[in-house]
């Protein structure tokens, strides 16, 4: 363990020494709770000092974890967030009120656990979620929205007692980890559910419906499902702008409330359905009220730093980028591109080595440009790799082994009429936010 470090020499250490997933994939994964439980002991139990809100789920459970939090900023709490990966900053993973951790934090944390961090060389992501819980209860906040890793039963966010359990919905991502069907991921999501504490599902999807429910009845636990609750019509996305004006019914009132959302996606409106919900099941018990709903709705952005999700980074050419990374999130943008006017379409792609390209590649238009690539992690595929891989659903382009060379070439190639996409991966994201 070295002495006194700078805040970057500290991140360095952590990534030299600790197995990070995001940045090296299946072997980071660790399939128990023992080193979370060791160094939950060690911290004095630090989450048993606030209140939580655990989210899970394959897609939007990052947008749903930073509106939840948006929301109780909103309302006067002191509130934590915790979510993974990051996108710039390691800091953006803890945050208070917005706030990043502090850098000080950061290595003033490692310095003062080193040995313990040394001795049982916990995980980055355990490591990570051990310095989130412990800052939080230092800081004494109020409440914490806690965002899972991968799956839920054996996250290392699953030690928390939360006040409500929210399962967003089930896709196929992670499957050689979480299983290769629907069924099997949905029963490591629903590990999160727990005794006597409510659980929403933002989606009820017929393949896993009956999973959450015999969970939720093992448990004693109240099961809601939020599109059996809530309807969502986002209104066309304004491209000057970004922003979208939504409307959401309450089914069992007919009632309507309108408002709007910075974050232009067409698959938002599922995931507002699912906030609707959640302030629903925490209003009462926390006096939220709906002006508190509608404000962190709108104020998401600002009020915790939420970046990557549909966000228009350009406006002539129109460029975007949106961190969707497996099927069902493909699927969204690729059917939100195809609607959106334009002259020519330039789409910027690289994925992580364990991902099932074979079941994207074919979901985007083969009359766009092409311009493969990778983000300089060492999970990246090869763009070379991926390049070949395109070819065989005829799309055609050129490779360029950084985002950005990608992005001046896209840019030097488009009209002020065509449209830039930028996506495939978090890490391809992250390069031009």
């Amino acid at each position: 363990m070295p002495g006194i470090m700078t805040y970057e020499q500290t991140l360095e250490y952590l990534y030299s020494c600790l197995p990070a997933f995001h940045r090296i994939g299946k072997p980071a994964y660790k399939s128990n709770l023992d080193n979370t439980l060791l160094l939950d002991s060690y911290f004095g139990h630090p989450h048993k000092k606030y209140r939580t809100v655990h989210v899970a789920g394959t897609n939007g459970k990052g947008s749903v974890s930073h509106m939840t939090a948006s929301v109780l900023q909103e309302a006067g709490f002191v509130t934590g967030l915790y979510t993974s990966p990051h996108l710039k900053d390691f800091r953006e993973r803890i945050r208070i009120n917005g706030e990043m951790i502090p850098k000080r934090e950061v290595t003033a944390f490692v310095e003062k656990h080193g040995k313990i961090i040394t001795r049982h060389k916990p995980s980055f992501f355990e490591m990570t979620v051990a310095m989130a819980f412990d800052y939080f209860a230092r800081k004494k906040i109020d409440i914490a929205v806690i965002e899972t890793g991968l799956g839920g039963r054996l996250d290392s966010t699953n030690i928390i007692n939360p006040v409500l359990s929210v399962i967003t919905n089930i896709g196929y991502d992670h499957t050689d980890l979480l299983g290769n069907t629907l069924v099997k991921i949905a029963a490591e999501k629903a590990g999160i559910i727990k005794s006597n504490t409510p659980v929403v599902i933002g989606e009820s999807q017929p393949e896993t419906k009956h999973i959450f429910q015999t969970a939720a009845a093992k448990a004693g636990s109240v099961i809601i499902f939020s599109d059996s609750n809530f309807s969502c019509f986002l209104k066309e996305l304004n491209l000057i702008t970004g922003e979208r004006k939504y409307s959401v019914k309450e089914k069992s009132t007919d009632r309507t409330i309108t408002g709007v959302t910075p974050l232009g996606g067409d698959y938002q409106s599922k995931n507002l359905q699912t906030v609707f919900q959640v302030f629903k099941c925490l209003e009462g018990t926390l006096g939220l009220t709906e002006q508190n709903l509608t404000a962190g709705i709108r104020r998401v952005v600002l009020n915790t730093g939420l970046n990557g999700r549909w966000q228009i980074i350009e406006r002539n050419p129109l460029t975007v980028c949106d961190t969707g990374h497996n099927r069902e999130g493909i699927e969204y943008v690729v059917r939100q591109i195809s609607g959106i006017p334009k002259t020519g379409l330039h789409i910027i792609i690289g994925f992580v080595r364990d991902k099932d390209i074979s079941s994207m590649l074919p979901l985007f238009p083969p009359e766009a440009r092409y311009y493969f690539t990778k983000a300089p992690v060492p999970r990246a595929m090869d763009e070379k790799a991926l390049q070949t891989e395109a070819l065989r659903f005829n799309l055609k382009g050129e490779c360029y082994d950084d985002v950005k060379k990608a992005l001046v070439a896209a840019r030097r190639a488009a009209t002020d009429t065509d449209m830039i996409f930028i996506g495939g991966s978090t890490f391809v994201v992250a390069e031009v936010i």
